[in-house]
């Protein structure tokens, strides 16, 4: 490794880990180290609880689980000293324990020289949103300058760089070279703006650039989209890794603060690609760290069963999708069409199981009308897709979107079922958008357009009774998801609505049908978030509750 006029080498390594593989995650470390070490790298980071994974959420109260952890640490340390690369000083995130309560904190520690060379403990403890940091770890209490090949580094976790005061205040007063923060930031729809905006804010305050080093990849209902960057104290962007997929990236420290060295920085993507690539990174991830090698969806010929198959292909092949058509005597020839035509398309399993017989059977035990004849349909044919998955060993993916989920139009224990729901936090609205957009994605690539037309323009429908429509049940979703937005991310209640300026109607039928459904949520598989309120880990409501304004 070497230095000279180049100033101090670090490497990003933005990486996705798993929660729980101490070996996985360890091993990870140690190829992207001697990747770095061999392009002359200083200083390696890591995202936050590198070791761990992250969220561990209650994990990190296992005594068991903290040792194993540190640990790891230890034996990695002596490791990379072994192979030649003790001379780098490798920065990972991982569980540690306050030494006096015995109570777990949110760790950095620096791995030089065969030893855990120092550590600095996080200092605030978010408790909001997706997050529950305040109830699981303790505070740190000291802030972190690194000395390395006469370079002052300050360090912080994550949320450290987000509060006022705290740890950068102090290292504000410390003439450091660069602060250097180890996140886990997980994915929303505009994020990366508010987090350049807030790096450009803290690396003017301190008069020096600022390494953001995120997470990628997919952890339960979170996605972490990685999109690492160093930005200049002057607000320019030295160096911007990509999103959505692991990278290693470098960029040179000069002592000449006007003349920091720049590094590749990519192109940013477009709202709709984001999101996209988030549901899809959700998905393989899911299926990868608990070894589900395919999925099975019922195809109904609809947008949302489409875009969920299509992300599925792209997530791990079009020849580890199952796409089931269970067509009754409501189906039209257009939607078995559709759906065929899809999986064509995809390079994806067909089969067609009709449920017409299965359908009689119960009828004639329990003679069924309106909305129960209905959801028994819909109820088969969650049979039938559980069937699949049991027998073949396939993730069952359940197709509804975040409007459907909002309002309970959804049948549970029929279309609701499945292990995971690749499109519960994208409104209707914005389904069609992404189904545009990766149609439009496939042309310009001169690749095969995946969805057909027809899906995209048809008026949506269950096809659960002669000539049905969703808006039979639900307003326009144009205007449905309007409200849904402004009543579910901006928490607005009916006076508030009714200042937006919806009309009467449509505000009581939107809030009685949200507030009615939250029981159904409540067993709805979980599924990628990439809104700034999703259902679940963001939006804790009762299931009984009588308040409705």
């Amino acid at each position: 490794m070497t230095n000279g006029n180049d100033g101090l080498r670090f490497a990003l390594a933005q990486i996705d880990t798993c929660v729980g593989d101490l070996d996985g995650n360890g091993e990870k470390v140690l190829e992207f180290t001697r990747r770095a070490v061999s392009d002359d790298a200083t200083v390696i980071v890591f995202p936050e609880m590198t070791l761990t994974g992250y969220p561990i959420e209650d994990l990190a109260f296992r005594a068991t689980f903290r040792n194993a952890a540190w640990d790891k640490a230890n034996s990695l340390a002596l490791r990379l000293k072994a192979e030649g690369l003790g001379q780098a000083f490798v920065i990972v995130g991982t569980v540690g324990t306050d030494d006096e309560r015995r109570l777990p904190r949110n760790r950095m520690v620096v791995l030089h020289d065969g030893v855990v060379w120092a550590g600095y403990d996080k200092h605030f403890l978010p408790n909001y949103g997706v997050f529950d940091e305040f109830r699981i770890f303790t505070s740190g209490e000291r802030s972190l300058v690194l000395d390395i090949d006469g370079f002052r580094i300050g360090v912080a976790i994550c949320e450290d760089i987000w509060q006022d005061g705290g740890p950068v205040a102090e290292l504000g007063r410390q003439d450091i070279d660069v602060l250097l923060t180890i996140n886990g930031s997980p994915y929303e729809a505009g994020k990366g703006h508010v987090r350049h905006e807030l790096g450009a804010r803290r690396a003017s305050e301190l008069h020096a650039p600022l390494i953001y080093l995120n997470q990628v990849g997919g952890q339960d209902d979170l996605v972490f989209d990685g999109g690492s960057f160093v930005i200049g104290q002057d607000g320019k962007m030295l160096e911007r890794s990509p999103q959505f997929v692991e990278d290693l990236s470098f960029w040179n420290l000069r002592h000449d603060a006007d003349s920091q060295g720049m590094s590749t920085v990519v192109p940013e993507l477009g709202t709709d690609e984001e999101m996209y690539r988030a549901c899809v990174l959700g998905l393989g991830d899911y299926m990868r760290k608990n070894h589900f090698e395919g999925v099975c969806v019922g195809l109904s010929g609809g947008i949302d069963s489409a875009l969920v198959a299509t992300m599925a292909a792209d997530a791990c092949g079009g020849e580890h999708v199952w796409g089931i058509s269970m067509p009754s005597r409501y189906s039209s020839q257009g939607s078995r069409d559709d759906a065929r035509l899809l999986a064509d398309n995809l390079g994806a399993n067909y089969r067609t199981e009709t449920i017409e017989r299965v359908f009689d059977t119960f009828q004639e035990q329990l003679h069924l009308e309106s909305v129960a004849e209905e959801n028994i349909q819909a109820r088969i044919r969650g049979v039938i897709v559980m069937s699949y998955s049991n027998s073949k060993g396939l993730l069952a993916l359940a197709p509804g979107n975040k409007s459907e989920l909002a309002c309970g139009y959804s049948t549970i224990y029929g279309d609701a079922v499945g292990g995971y729901a690749p499109i519960k936090d994208l409104l209707k609205t914005k389904v069609w958008d992404l189904a545009r957009w990766r149609n439009g994605y496939a042309e310009a690539h001169d690749e095969p357009v995946p969805i057909p037309v027809s899906s995209i323009e048809k008026a949506p429908s269950a096809e659960l009774r002669p000539g049905q429509r969703d808006s039979d049940s639900l307003p326009e979703y144009a205007l449905l998801d309007q409200v849904l937005e402004a009543y579910i991310e901006l928490a607005h209640g009916r006076a508030d609505l009714l200042a937006d300026g919806f009309d009467e109607r449509t505000v009581d039928t939107v809030m009685r049908l949200v507030d009615r459904a939250e029981w159904k949520r409540r067993q709805y598989p979980l599924g990628p978030k990439v809104t700034s309120l999703a259902f679940g880990r963001d939006r804790r409501l009762p299931v009984t509750n009588a308040f409705r304004e």
